[in-house]
């Protein structure tokens, strides 16, 4: 079951709350009984683990993650300037 943020506008009471998905969200507030208590945008809190999940795949200054940053730029590089090939040959026709 995932763990919802809730804060109240009017008293500004905040809550982490235990919910199932399918529960309606709570409106009201417990500290004061007012009806401005709404949930928060939270960032999610979950690790991939397993075969082919590396922590360090998309971190800058690793030597596997700065070759594969190589070799991406090098095939951007390639993309770029056959597409300013045939952009230079349409202009000069």
């Amino acid at each position: 079951m995932p763990i919802y943020a809730y804060k109240c506008s009017a008293c500004g009471h905040e809550q982490d709350v235990l919910q199932k998905m399918s529960d309606e969200p709570l409106t009201v507030c417990p500290e004061c009984n007012q009806e401005t208590y709404a949930k928060q945008v939270t960032a999610a809190g979950f690790q991939l683990k397993g075969t082919g999940w590396y922590v360090t795949d998309f971190r800058g200054g690793n030597a596997s993650s700065g070759g594969a940053s190589a070799s991406a730029g090098a095939s951007s590089t390639s993309a770029g300037s056959t597409a300013s090939t045939s952009g230079s040959s349409s202009t000069s026709a």
